[in-house]
């Protein structure tokens, strides 16, 4: 092993200058130095926490005629996307404007935000992204990676050289809440002060709510009296230091979770007297001698994280009310403290349910912000979650067929999916249409009316949690074999329904393998299709056919003549081509000219809109253009000839050919692309070549 010269490592990797800068500590004057020239450092928890995501930056795109606002800070840059939030974006813009509301004032911060939604749908994700980015954002005092003063904030210590009783016959005592040092302005000048400061601040002005923590109002009580109310001499016993939130040290950042209801305690909430002070200080009721430690005290300044939020006590509700509508706690034997942070907690729906229920919880629905937080049914969303988690960097020496975390993914969302309102319509459908394909009829007003007619949809279904655990265990099985195709997650998926905890009934069982046989039959037709492009791999002919073919429908529906590119005559349009293409998607000949005058005004619609038509956006056309040139090339090679014994030479070359295309173009590795041939010719065998 080499040999460390830690001193030089140090001296290369980590400066002094980094850990004073997160240190700073000065006088109140100082501090009032620095709020003259950023008055951001004097923001409250929202305000922070908004500005937080927004410093991230945003994307926007439009889906269904809808302008969608991506905030960059739910990508997760803190940790290479590890608790990355993806296909809720419509939800997250919800909480983002909660956030902004809160922010500007509106009413909003006096509200508990409850994320609801079943389980494994991000919850818990969205609350720990809050709390990384604050860490981020103030300075990280664990890695001192960081080193943003965007989110800079500041407390403060009473300091005596003379260990006085005041402090307890101590030099130092810090803000038990590690409060605004703008508090300790008295009340009979701080609204001029506040004026006077906020002169020449165009945008967000400094507000300064609320007392200092009873401790602390105890001691400027009492040095307010040794000085007489010259409240300068006191202010020479405040020093100024930067605060850095940290979950770990209990620092800004709470986290409650509840217990059993007979171990509760509100103490844990809003601190408890400590003992072993009331010899001290001489009384249970002296501030000084209480623990300002509930995670409302430490949460103060920034976040206070509510795990299955309503599962608490009751008791512990009407803390939160407080909190929330009051900005205020009440610890024992003390008045109302203000505090400054956001309360944060999420639950499922059982539990939601419980609560709209409840009669005696009125005040607390009342007082609750409800953002949902539902399952992804966009289909390239869902399938960012498990290549995140399953990732060829991750995983060595195992290869992922094509599509298998694809229909892993298909099958997830069909099981979260609404049964369509339309006959004609099936899930699967729907999902492709979610997804950004089109089929005839429905456009980008038909896709949004289907969002909309389904209320529930995301709120029910298979939880991403459950498909991770299940490829995780295809990978243990089959790992041995170097590849892993979508038969063996399928096997898995089905397999672990018997004893999933969350299938309460026969008909969602029954329903979760109806769709799970959708799923399989949707690969038996993308492997077949992926065969079928091995085989006519010539994209230049596919748009070809494809220009050819639009040619003679806009010829046909405009009764106009097209002329032919050898013979430069004007003919009629092919209705023979034409035909051999609408074929091989069942249109039969009573619908053709409905399917030809959908192809035009598709094209014409798009062309209003200033894009250009592209056929792979047009599945069934996409589909039948493929089949279409398939079947032209298809004799250059039979299929069925792999699962025989006998292949001649010239055969086995043009197997070859096709295996290296499948390995080339489409991600194939040698394993699952033979796995891929003898499946497409077992089918050839059975007679299905027609289909194919």
């Amino acid at each position: 092993m080499a040999r460390l010269d830690i001193k030089k490592f140090m001296q290369d990797n980590y400066k002094v200058e980094d850990f004073t800068h997160l240190n700073w500590v000065g006088t109140f004057q100082e501090y009032l130095d620095l709020v003259a020239d950023n008055s951001s450092i004097t923001r409250n928890a929202f305000q922070r926490i908004y500005d937080m995501v927004i410093s991230f930056g945003t994307s926007k795109y439009t889906e269904y005629k809808k302008d969608i606002v991506r905030y960059n800070f739910f990508n997760d840059p803190f940790d290479a996307g590890k608790d990355a939030v993806f296909g809720i974006d419509v939800h997250l813009m919800k909480l983002v404007n909660f956030f902004k509301s809160a922010a500007a004032g509106y009413g909003t911060e006096r509200r508990i935000l409850l994320l609801h939604g079943p389980v494994g749908s991000a919850k818990s994700s969205i609350a720990r992204l809050f709390k990384k980015g604050l860490e981020y954002n103030i300075g990280s005092k664990d890695t001192l990676l960081v080193k943003t003063d965007e989110g800079a904030l500041y407390t403060y210590e009473w300091i005596d050289e003379t260990e006085t009783e005041i402090l307890g016959g101590q030099r130092y005592f810090p803000s038990p809440m590690h409060e605004e040092p703008l508090k300790l302005l008295p009340h009979e000048i701080r609204e001029k002060f506040v004026k006077e400061i906020n002169k020449g601040l165009k945008d967000r002005k400094i507000v300064v709510k609320g007392e200092v923590n009873p401790a602390c109002r105890y001691i400027l009580k009492q040095y307010m009296l040794k000085y007489k109310g010259n409240w300068n001499e006191v202010m020479k016993h405040i020093r100024v230091k930067r605060l850095i939130l940290s979950e770990k040290d209990r620092v800004g950042i709470g986290t409650f979770q509840p217990k059993d209801e007979k171990n509760q305690d509100s103490t844990e909430l809003t601190g408890d007297i400590n003992y072993r002070n009331i010899a001290k200080y001489g009384s249970d009721s002296d501030p000084r001698a209480f623990n300002f430690d509930g995670e409302f005290n430490i949460g103060n300044r920034g976040i206070v994280e509510f795990i299955e939020m309503l599962k608490l006590d009751v008791a512990f509700l009407y803390d939160l009310l407080g909190a929330s509508q009051e900005q205020s706690i009440k610890p024992k034997k003390f008045a109302q403290t203000d505090i400054d942070l956001i309360t944060l907690g999420h639950t499922n729906e059982p539990e939601y349910k419980k609560l709209q229920n409840n009669e005696f919880m009125e005040a607390l629905r009342d007082r609750t912000v409800k953002i949902d937080v539902p399952y992804i049914t966009r289909l390239d969303k869902e399938i960012m979650i498990y290549q995140k988690d399953f990732n060829l960097n991750k995983i060595q020496n195992i290869h992922f067929a094509p599509h298998t975390i694809e229909m892993a993914a298909t099958w997830a969302i069909l099981t979260r999916l609404e049964e369509p309102k339309k006959s004609d319509l099936t899930r699967l459908q729907k999902l492709k249409l979610y997804n950004g394909k089109t089929l005839p009829g429905y456009n980008e007003e038909n896709v949004k009316e289907l969002r909309k007619e389904a209320i529930r949809e995301g709120m029910e279904g298979i939880s991403p949690r459950y498909i991770q655990d299940k490829v995780s265990n295809a990978l243990v099985k089959h790992g041995h074999l170097g590849c892993l195709n979508p038969f063996m997650v399928f096997n898995e998926l089905e397999a672990g329904l018997k004893h999933h905890s969350l299938i309460n009934s026969p008909e969602m069982l029954d329903h979760y393998r109806e769709m799970l046989a959708v799923a399989r039959q949707e690969y038996e037709d993308i492997v077949k299709n992926d065969v079928q492009k091995a085989i006519s791999v010539d994209e230049q002919a596919i748009q070809t056919l494809c220009a050819n073919y639009i040619d003679n429908v806009k010829a046909y529906t405009q009764r106009e003549k097209i002329r032919n590119k050898y013979s430069n005559r004007l003919e009629e349009a092919d209705e023979r081509f034409m035909r051999s293409i609408e074929e091989k998607i069942d249109i039969p000949e009573s619908r053709k000219d409905d399917f030809r005058r959908e192809i035009m005004n598709y094209i014409g619609a798009l062309a209003i809109e200033g894009k250009n038509f592209d056929y792979k956006k047009n599945e069934r056309l996409h589909r039948a253009l493929e089949l279409k040139l398939f079947e032209d090339q298809k004799d250059t090679i039979k299929l069925t000839t792999i699962i025989s014994n006998v292949v001649d030479k010239a055969t086995q070359e043009k197997i070859d050919i096709v295996k290296s295309r499948l390995i080339k173009n489409q991600n194939y590795c040698e394993i699952c692309a033979t796995d891929a041939l003898n499946f497409v010719a077992s089918i050839f065998a059975k007679g299905d070549s027609a289909k194919a």
